[in-house]
């Protein structure tokens, strides 16, 4: 006999470019509400993994990292603090959940959901104006602040702020990403803006390694053959270019000591990120919009859980930002190598802006925060489905 199917509150959302299930803790099953094999299991199944086929078809993933995603929210006893942000990256082909970091895209979701569903304090929500939502992100254990338009004592979703990658405008909501340097350590691990990454079979080039937002690797397009204004269908279609990607990925968190050996790269595929870097060039967007160069001040194409994004992770926007605003990095040479407290960057769905102001303190860099603006939107709620045998 098989056992029905059991139901869990759950909201679907739009944060950024990317889209999630979104879950209080509270409303999990009981087994599920603390970390380990369980809550993993249930949230595969509701995303649809592991599917060999790729297309999450029997889930409520988007068979693309930017859609297969999970976010856990409960009300914080944290001071200072209004919610708990818990991320989780659903592999699609594998029966693995990333929890090693972030979503910066789903973070402009968080403070909507909270305020909708009882994670804030009601004094703390304005009638109408800004409600200024204070996240603790549980994954990097660092804040995060979020400002949220306010109408009549409810979130106000619709909007005018367009947002590239995004094809309806929708409000708009700020992010600040408080203190967004990796708090176990350095913002640049190794101790320089810049390295010499030997990878086999590749060579060696030049590589900017920092924590900040997420633990991202630059290098320059042009010392891996491109040119840097790339869309998906460019790199994603072809098998060696992604291995490739993945090699200098594995060789670079080994640098940055986020692993002991080259192995464990497999099981953490969310972080860190790769990323490549270009001066400003002129091309066209994957929507067909004309990018001008003279309106960027770099291109910057990121990978994704394997894949070229279709546009920009918010975490690596924060990294982007972060080490734009440092001199030497390679991410501030492409940009002309002025000293800057915001840049705006070229990506494969249009362009993005965001703002860093970086110090340096006994020999050491360090950001305050990071700004950007982003747009979140509920596009479903009520209860996901899963077959009930999974609780066995």
């Amino acid at each position: 006999m098989f056992k029905p199917q059991i139901k869990i509150p759950a909201t679907y959302m739009r944060g950024g470019t990317s889209k999630g299930v979104f879950f209080r803790l509270q409303d999990l099953p009981e087994v599920a509400q603390q970390p380990g094999d369980m809550r993993d299991a249930i949230l595969l199944r509701v995303i649809g993994s592991p599917d060999p086929y790729g297309k999450h078809t029997d889930g409520m993933g988007g068979a693309t990292s930017s859609t297969s995603k999970t976010v856990i929210l409960s009300k914080s006893d944290k001071a200072e603090h209004d919610v708990d942000y818990l991320f989780g990256q659903v592999a699609i082909d594998k029966p693995f959940i990333d929890w090693s970091g972030n979503c910066g895209n789903l973070t402009a979701a968080v403070g909507a959901f909270a305020i909708s569903n009882g994670l804030v304090d009601a004094a703390r929500i304005p009638q109408n104006g800004i409600a200024t939502i204070r996240i603790w992100q549980v994954n990097i254990c660092k804040t995060i602040i979020a400002h949220v338009p306010i109408t009549n004592g409810e979130v106000q979703e619709t909007g005018d702020f367009e947002l590239d990658g995004v094809t309806f405008p929708a409000a708009e909501v700020q992010i600040e990403f408080m203190d967004p340097a990796d708090g176990e350590g350095d913002m640049f691990p190794t101790g320089n803006v810049v390295d010499t990454l030997d990878v086999p079979g590749i060579g060696s080039l030049k590589a900017t390694m920092i924590n900040a937002g997420i633990p991202t690797i630059f290098v320059n397009a042009a010392d891996i053959g491109y040119c840097g204004t790339e869309l998906q269908e460019a790199i994603n279609g072809d098998g060696s270019a992604l291995d490739k990607f993945e090699k200098l990925r594995a060789y670079g968190a080994l640098k940055m000591g986020l692993i002991q050996d080259l192995a464990e790269a497999a099981a953490r595929q969310h972080t860190p990120k790769i990323a490549f870097v270009a001066p400003p060039q002129s091309y066209t967007a994957s929507s067909g919009k004309q990018i001008d160069g003279n309106d960027i001040d770099l291109n910057v194409r990121a990978l994704s859980m394997g894949k070229l994004h279709h546009a920009m992770m918010g975490t690596a926007a924060v990294a982007i930002g972060t080490a734009a605003a440092i001199p030497g990095t390679l991410v501030n040479l492409a940009a002309g190598g002025t000293e800057r407290e915001a840049v705006r960057f070229g990506h494969p769905s249009g362009t993005l802006r965001v703002g860093a102001a970086a110090t340096q303190q006994d020999g050491k860099w360090q950001v305050t925060k990071a700004i950007m603006s982003r747009s979140a939107r509920v596009l479903m709620e009520g209860n996901v489905r899963i077959p009930g045998d999974i609780l066995e």
